[in-house]
């Protein structure tokens, strides 16, 4: 890498500014070369959009795909040793990354990370499962309760991180359990009833632990009427969500009392658009990226909508996607 590709603009004449770019050269090379020694799969510069579902966002300074849940432990240790910040990306469908990028790690956990296994009523799944894919394998078993979960664009770590939920339920109706490593890279399993599941949130909001797997306990159920449920639901999203074009699902969270969606439409905002993102005309609910929008685009909009919700309704919108930067 070079120094071209990694350096900032500095003031003529800053020495220390220029000590400061050497410096940062420095730990990104050391931290590539850590994750080539551990045979941790990584990239520089790697853009973000890419790697979620908005299709937005500038290039991590480092990208890596650990491969095992020692992998992982490993690259954030590394982080930590080296005082690099990281972030822990599952399927990229909750967030917007800035369109000038992560100064820093992220930590992709995926499919190496995803073993989904059936025990009885209790269906155990890594953090970088689909979550489609362990309503199927519910489905299999004759397990009911996940359905809602069926077309989520998530992961598990992602759905449990924020309490996932579709068409009436919730992660927090049929979690049992979440191991994670904690801030020492410990493995902790804590029972859901100690996860403050809350409306789009969770403890793992507000600590730095990073999600290895969770168990659901299910009920016993016919297969058939389980897929029928399923299919039900994937229908519905078909038909009434914008899953033609790139989005990062719900784009607001449901204030009490009303629709964030309802209460788009009724100001008249349906369509709206700052530069290449808009109001999805199929649901107002959903911001879309026609093409070649950023994040510059999709903060504004949303913020000039919530504005102007504010405005003529008297509800407070608040952002469900998560913005890093």
């Amino acid at each position: 890498m070079t120094r071209a590709l990694w350096a900032r603009p500095a003031l003529a004449g800053s020495r220390h500014c220029e000590e400061k770019v050497e410096n940062a050269l420095t730990v990104f090379d050391e931290i590539m070369a850590r994750f080539g020694q551990l045979s941790v799969p990584a990239r520089a510069n790697e853009p973000m959009s890419a790697h979620t579902t908005f299709r937005i966002g500038g290039p991590a300074r480092v990208f890596c795909t650990p491969n095992s849940q020692a992998q992982l432990a490993q690259a954030i240790a590394a982080c930590h040793e080296l005082g690099l910040r990281y972030y822990l990306l599952g399927r990229g469908s909750n967030v917007l990354f800035a369109d000038e990028g992560y100064e820093g790690v992220v930590i992709q956990v995926g499919s190496k990370l995803g073993e989904i296994q059936v025990d009885g009523p209790r269906v155990t799944a890594g953090a970088g499962a689909l979550l489609a894919h362990v309503c199927l394998a519910a489905a299999e078993a004759g397990l009911a309760g996940l359905e809602f979960a069926y077309g989520i664009p998530g992961c598990v770590g992602g759905g449990v991180y924020m309490n996932a939920g579709a068409y009436g339920g919730e992660m927090k109706d049929v979690l049992e359990s979440a191991t994670f490593f904690d801030e020492q890279l410990r493995e902790v399993t804590l029972s859901a009833s100690d996860l403050h599941l809350g409306y789009r949130t969770s403890a793992f909001e507000l600590m730095p632990w990073c999600i290895l797997r969770a168990s659901f306990l299910l009920t016993p159920g016919d297969s058939e009427e389980i897929r029928a449920r399923m299919r039900d639901f994937a229908q519905r999203r078909v038909d009434k969500q914008p899953l033609d074009m790139p989005s990062a699902g719900s784009t607001f969270k449901r204030p009490k009392g009303a629709y964030a969606g309802a209460l788009i439409d009724k100001c008249g905002l349906r369509g709206y658009a700052v530069g290449g993102a808009a109001i999805s005309e199929k649901h107002c609910g959903f911001v879309v990226n026609k093409g070649g929008a950023t994040c510059a685009d999709v903060i504004c909009l949303t913020d000039t909508v919530a504005k102007i919700v504010k405005e003529q309704t008297g509800y407070t919108l608040e952002r469900e996607i998560r913005v890093v930067r």
